[in-house]
């Protein structure tokens, strides 16, 4: 894919907005892609604490209610690419059930996520729409490999490898290509010297992993 001048829509939560980042201007991975890619422009719709699905019982922080679904209306559709990373928070703290694949709604992560797929398709017609897995996490000293221990989950919450398949699954049926990040990012705070190397918490990343994160997206897109 040619990506010199194209103008891009990042929808994102807490990694995408630059959380751990010093000098987001130059270090966080969209300005790297802006950068090293030649894009035209980036708009960012990055909210920390956000999920795909609607949470059910309001947040202590109500921005972290802004989900993805809802925020996608907000977006440039005048752009030519979008860029939706997220996933992580509703691993985390989202209390939305999983449901199944059928469901078209944001009342459970299945149907946000087809939801927000079916919302692009239509709303950026011809136009690339890209989605990016969660990467692994190491957050609060609970691995990713565990359902999370937050007790507001529900019970059919997940490892976070099962939101990624949903959104892999997901993307195959829209025809959408999805970078799983999970598998290719190469970095694992669940392993002690990524986590100091790369992050500054276990899921937010530092400088230096954003760098590596700009490259396995722009790698990603221009495969495409």
């Amino acid at each position: 894919m040619e990506l010199k001048g194209k103008v891009v829509n990042i929808l994102g939560d807490s990694i995408s907005e630059g959380v751990g980042v010093t000098d987001i201007e130059n270090n966080r991975y969209d300005n790297i892609i802006k950068r090293e890619c030649g894009l035209g422009a980036v708009n960012s719709y990055a909210v920390s604490g956000s999920r795909i699905a609607h949470q059910i019982h309001a947040s202590q922080n109500p921005r972290f209610d802004l989900c993805f679904c809802g925020r996608a209306y907000d977006m440039d559709t005048s752009a030519d690419m979008v860029i939706v990373w997220g996933g992580a928070n509703d691993y985390i703290h989202g209390d939305a059930p999983i449901g199944r694949k059928g469901d078209t709604t944001p009342a459970t992560f299945y149907g946000g996520v087809y939801f927000l797929m079916n919302y692009l398709k239509k709303n950026y017609p011809g136009k690339p729409i890209i989605f990016i897995t969660p990467a692994h996490c190491c957050y609060c000293n609970s691995s990713d490999q565990k359902v999370s221990r937050r007790s507001n989950k529900r019970d059919d919450a997940m490892p976070l490898l099962g939101y990624v398949r949903i959104i892999e699954e997901m993307g195959a049926e829209f025809g959408i290509p999805v970078l799983n990040m999970y598998e290719k990012l190469g970095i694992d705070p669940n392993v002690g010297s990524d986590n100091r190397n790369y992050t500054v918490d276990g899921i937010h990343f530092n400088n230096s992993g954003h760098a590596i994160i700009a490259s396995r997206i722009i790698d990603f897109l221009r495969s495409l």
